[in-house]
């Protein structure tokens, strides 16, 4: 059984279509990518599935039944937390999430408060208010919140944003000590694609409110023909043009002895082996393969995979 399924998703703004007739679905323990575009449907969708906005048609299941009929039972077990979500600054750390636990009606909250308190390593934080956290801590804090009620579904909405290197890297190690440990179902979205590339079983892209591309990272970039092939040689570098003019390859010298091809990816072993043939000493290779990134950068400007 899914965790959740979405079918024929619609959601408009007078005229203006939103999202536009979407379906996937999220198994067990899987970590689901949701990407796009600033515009492209994202917040919205993540609302519907929150119940904060209702939806103009289609169909929301949690764990089998219907969000619409069931938003109680449904809420109960799934949780949300974004880097763009503020707790009450004034407050302590301890004060909001003892508030938190009481709406989740969570049983031994004190226990669990501390539980997780100790799992993200932020005992220091109790007596401290929101408002004078830094980002990270915030971040830490956000994510205590969402697992209170020990969700079986998390709906996290750019984690990692505005947080430095080293913070953002322990985040993501904490979503997935989340999956390895609790088995945690998660919807995740960022404009970050390596962590997207790090973490997510496989990624949705949207488009203009539209689902455009579904697959797991990998098999996404394949899609991708071209790849970036740099050479440092030790030769006359003519021999290296004439060759690559002669294939009619698209390429330039960084250096005297550095070229840079942009090539099919699976042409890349004939350029080697053919520039060998030249007699011309290769003392470096350097392959640069599609990335999420291109995948993104592709359908943001709206080209085809």
């Amino acid at each position: 059984m899914d965790i959740l399924s979405v079918k024929n998703l619609t959601k408009k703004f007078g005229k203006f279509v939103a999202v536009d007739n979407i379906s996937f679905s999220l198994k067990e323990g899987e970590i689901l990518g949701f990407l796009g575009p600033n515009g492209a449907g994202k917040t919205t969708t993540i609302q519907m599935l929150l119940g904060i906005t209702t939806a103009d048609s289609g169909e929301i299941r949690y764990f089998g039944l219907d969000f619409y009929k069931y938003s109680q039972k449904c809420l109960a077990k799934l949780n949300f937390a974004s880097a763009f979500n503020n707790l009450q600054g004034r407050t302590t750390i301890w004060e909001n999430l003892v508030v938190s636990s009481l709406l989740y009606q969570v049983p031994n909250y004190q226990s669990k408060i501390r539980e997780l308190v100790s799992y993200f390593e932020a005992g220091y934080l109790l007596k401290s208010r929101y408002f004078d956290l830094s980002s990270g801590e915030k971040t830490r804090v956000n994510l205590i919140k969402s697992l209170l009620n020990d969700p079986r579904i998390l709906l996290l909405d750019e984690p990692t944003a505005s947080l430095d290197p080293d913070v953002a890297d322990k985040t993501l190690s904490l979503i997935e000590n989340l999956k390895k440990d609790k088995k945690m179902t998660i919807l995740y979205t960022s404009h970050d694609m390596s962590e997207v590339e790090r973490i997510c079983d496989r990624v949705i892209f949207l488009s203009q409110g539209r689902i455009v591309a579904e697959d797991t990272p990998f098999n996404l970039t394949k899609k991708i023909e071209m790849a970036t092939l740099r050479l440092i040689f030790d030769a006359p570098k003519q021999k290296i043009a004439s060759y690559l003019v002669a294939r009619e390859e698209i390429f330039e010298f960084e250096k005297e002895n550095v070229v840079v091809i942009r090539t099919k990816e699976k042409l890349i072993p004939d350029i080697i082996f053919g520039i060998k043939k030249e007699n011309v000493w290769i003392t470096n290779i350097e392959i640069e393969k599609p990335t999420l990134e291109d995948v993104f950068l592709k359908i943001s400007r709206k080209k085809q995979l």
